[in-house]
């Protein structure tokens, strides 16, 4: 019986670390893009936890604003809505011009109202 449960275990921090890992990958991809046209740009999710059971983020280029509290930020996501890089804080034209060039670079508009970042919702500018 406890062979059964280890071995389950075991698995389950196998699937976490193959998400860990490729989501990363993808996050890294999009900091990257961010980077370039911002200057500045951090990961901010790997993973996502859907029907609780966590996955890497998406693949998705898409990319918004969020109002946060001391500004905004562009950000890009997947088309969950799953925050994968953001641009530091920004005044909103900036915040519009980092937007309008990922816009430019190949990045799609993420039409949702909401993103999520850790445990928390914010609306779309």
């Amino acid at each position: 019986m406890i062979k059964l449960l280890l071995y389950g275990y075991f698995i389950y921090i196998l699937h976490y670390f193959q998400a860990v890992t490729l989501g990363k990958k993808r996050a890294s991809k999009s900091q990257l893009m961010l980077f370039k046209v911002a200057g500045f740009a951090s990961i901010v999710l790997t993973t996502k936890k859907i029907n609780g059971e966590f996955v890497p983020v998406g693949e998705e280029e898409l990319t918004t604003i969020i109002n946060i509290e001391n500004g905004y930020t562009t950000i890009i996501v997947d088309k969950d809505g799953y925050t994968k890089a953001q641009s530091k804080v920004l005044e909103k034209q900036d915040a519009i011009n980092v937007f309008n060039k990922l816009i430019d670079e190949g990045s799609a508009k993420y039409n949702g109202a909401y993103v999520n970042i850790w445990t928390n919702r914010y609306h779309t500018i």
